[in-house]
């Protein structure tokens, strides 16, 4: 548990140094950003780690065949991610869509897995995309972004969004964790 926490805390304070010290950040400069970059990435590493790692305590059952609600959301949170890439009609719409898509990954996966480390992980980090939303929101005004591709964009984010839910639900498979049969 000690990495999955560990890697929590490399994830989330890079993340939220800029909104919590932009001074200090922004005084490393464009040296900064590869620090930051490899702290993240190391963060996403130990919390992999820490996860698989971690011993398995209960601490609520999912609901039985909440795996397809699970599913469901992650389409929508992949397609959340893309929304800012593809520019298609939510664009210009929402503020945060990359933010959102995670709240909604983390409450997928908190639907399908009870147990102690996934409350840290998936918890961790939804509970991190809405304080990091917060404090966006409290800088200042959202400047609204120019229209984007409209539809062009939605279909290319539509399929871009098939294509990486398939290949995350074959890891997920190649895990052990099938995630079409409605119960993990």
């Amino acid at each position: 548990m000690l990495l999955l926490v560990l890697g929590l805390i490399l994830w989330i304070a890079p993340h939220l140094l800029k909104r919590l010290a932009p001074g200090l950040r922004a005084g490393w400069g464009d040296r900064g950003k590869g620090v930051i970059a490899l702290l993240i990435v190391a963060g996403v590493v130990l919390m992999v780690l820490g996860y698989r790692s971690a011993e398995f305590v209960p601490v609520y059952d999912p609901l039985p065949g909440m795996g397809h609600a699970n599913n469901t959301l992650m389409l929508v949170s992949v397609f959340l991610f893309g929304v800012g890439g593809t520019k298609g009609t939510l664009y210009p719409r929402m503020r945060h869509p990359m933010l959102w898509g995670q709240v909604i990954w983390a409450v997928a996966h908190l639907q399908v897995n009870g147990d102690l480390a996934s409350v840290v992980l998936f918890g961790g980090i939804g509970l991190w995309a809405l304080a990091q939303m917060a404090l966006i929101n409290a800088a200042g005004p959202w400047a609204r972004p120019a229209g984007g591709r409209g539809l062009k964009g939605d279909a290319m984010n539509l399929a871009g969004t098939v294509v990486l839910f398939g290949l995350i639900a074959l890891v997920h498979q190649r895990l052990g964790h099938p995630v079409f049969l409605g119960n993990y």
